[in-house]
């Protein structure tokens, strides 16, 4: 009994074992289901002029600033200028008091009058040969001593009027009719804000591509991020041993006066202009350390993409720059890219043409 009951279960494990078996291989036989196309958006890379992009913090100087001061002590007498009042070169700002130094002009006048008609008269006679060579140069002395002091007294009086050194935006009134002033007080100050000089830092391993006459944009938050646009004028002479940075200085034309000393400024600089070929960061597919992109190509009525290692460059908001690996007809995807499979089908959506084609 025993030996026909082990008989027994060989004969059903047996038999499960084909029933399998058949099914497997029954199985086996069924047609694979093909997998989907993947849905794409389809494109062409772009041959654009791109640089590359060096961001900086500066701040804003007048191109000309001066504190008027006086050199002398005396009292102010009369004040010719407005707070915030924009001046000509020369243009008198304050006078000071010149009473003495008036007189003392009048009576200079008067002999340098009396010193040139007695060598005139002199010279007359000295021609008929009734004077002699020495009264007439004595006279002459005289003539030219009265003219010196003449000069002298009204430089004086000019170092009483206190004038706009070069044209310019006047600041606060720092002093009053009436008031003492010393050598070194503060009347005011004076700003050429026709330009501004924007000074900012940049890191040294930027120093080769520096140069004069490079153009910058500089934007501000003070008036809602609208662009200054200006050129490099000078590089400093040294780098900075502790940041390893050059001072760079810009000029920003003003001509709405717009801009005010000291303001801070968020300045851009474009270097390395080039011609080159850009994609959208959504095309870029990385794998480890490589990047590729999907190239699609059309045959026998499919359209397949396959991925293409490439090198890339430069980045730029939603660009990256294509250094090898394709060219400006490869048809790319644009949007999908990394859904693709090596060599899988693929369906356009919608296909984005190259811009001197126009688009879809």
């Amino acid at each position: 009994m025993l030996h026909h009951a082990v008989a027994t279960r060989a004969i059903v494990f047996f038999l499960t074992c084909l029933v399998c078996s058949t099914s497997v291989q029954a199985e086996g036989k069924k047609p694979k289901k093909e997998r989907p196309p993947t849905s794409v958006i389809a494109g062409f890379p772009m041959s654009e002029m791109v640089s590359d992009n060096i961001e900086a913090l500066g701040t804003l100087n007048a191109n000309e600033s001066v504190n008027i001061t006086v050199h002398l002590a005396e009292i102010v007498s009369k004040i010719h200028f407005e707070e915030g009042q924009r001046v000509t070169k020369g243009e008198v700002l304050i006078e000071m008091e010149n009473a003495e130094e008036q007189a003392q002009l009048r009576e200079a006048k008067y002999t340098l009058e009396e010193a040139r008609s007695q060598r005139d008269r002199i010279k007359a006679i000295a021609k008929r040969g009734d004077a002699s060579q020495s009264l007439l140069d004595e006279r002459q002395r005289e003539y030219n001593v009265a003219n010196a002091r003449l000069a002298a007294l009204q430089s004086r009086l000019d170092d009483r009027l206190v004038k706009a050194p070069f044209t310019g935006l006047v600041g606060l009134r720092h002093i009053s009719p009436g008031a003492y002033l010393a050598p070194g007080d503060v009347i005011t100050t004076l700003i050429d804000d026709a330009a501004m000089k924007l000074d900012f830092s940049v890191p040294s391993i930027y120093l080769a591509e520096l140069e004069k006459g490079m153009a910058i944009t500089a934007k501000t938050p003070a008036f809602a991020d609208k662009p200054f646009a200006g050129n490099i004028s000078s590089i400093d002479n040294r780098i900075d041993p502790v940041s390893r940075s050059v001072k760079v200085r810009a000029i920003l034309p003003n001509p709405d006066g717009l801009l005010k000393p000291g303001l801070l400024m968020e300045v851009a600089l474009k270097t390395n202009p080039r011609q080159t070929l850009t994609i959208p960061e959504e095309a870029l597919v990385p794998k480890a350390r490589e990047y590729f992109v999907a190239v699609i190509t059309e045959q026998d009525g499919k359209t397949t993409a396959s991925q293409v290692a490439v090198a890339i460059g430069s980045r730029w908001k939603g660009k990256v720059e294509i250094l090898s690996g394709l060219s400006e007809d490869d048809r790319i995807v644009l949007e999908g890219a990394d859904k693709i499979r090596p060599n899988s089908n693929i369906k356009i959506l919608s296909s984005i043409r190259k811009p001197s084609q126009g688009a879809n």
